[in-house]
């Protein structure tokens, strides 16, 4: 069975059509994975560790969608959570990647190890 890991980077608080359409391609797609019965998990990175807040409100365009995959969100990066003032929303916290100075992000050779193939929106 092939095995997804969806990173999202980018920043709902640009406020872009742009931002907005990669998550929505992106949980998009993670749909797709998980009604194929395929292995996939979410990540939000960067600035996307804002989105989760933003997603949860019923009112969001993409609710609906997120709710469907939410089951599917690994978490999100700890140390951009923390630079970008990131509420966790519930989410666990990744800290694989002991990067100095930070308090953990995502491990991209983890994910690789593992046999993921990596999709960044």
């Amino acid at each position: 069975m092939n095995k997804t890991a969806i990173v999202i980077l980018s920043d709902p608080k640009s406020g872009s059509e742009e931002a907005l359409g990669r998550v929505f391609n992106a949980l998009a797609a993670a749909y797709d994975f998980k009604t194929a019965e395929e292995e996939i998990k979410i990540i939000f990175q960067g600035t996307a560790t804002r989105w989760p807040e933003q997603l949860q409100k019923p009112e969001h365009p993409v609710n609906a969608l997120y709710l469907a995959v939410e089951d599917k969100i690994e978490g999100i990066s700890s140390g951009c959570a923390t630079v970008f003032a990131a509420n966790p929303s519930g989410f666990d916290l990744i800290k694989d990647n002991q990067v100095p100075g930070t308090t953990g992000l995502p491990s991209f050779i983890k994910l690789k190890n593992d046999g993921f193939n990596v999709l960044i929106f």
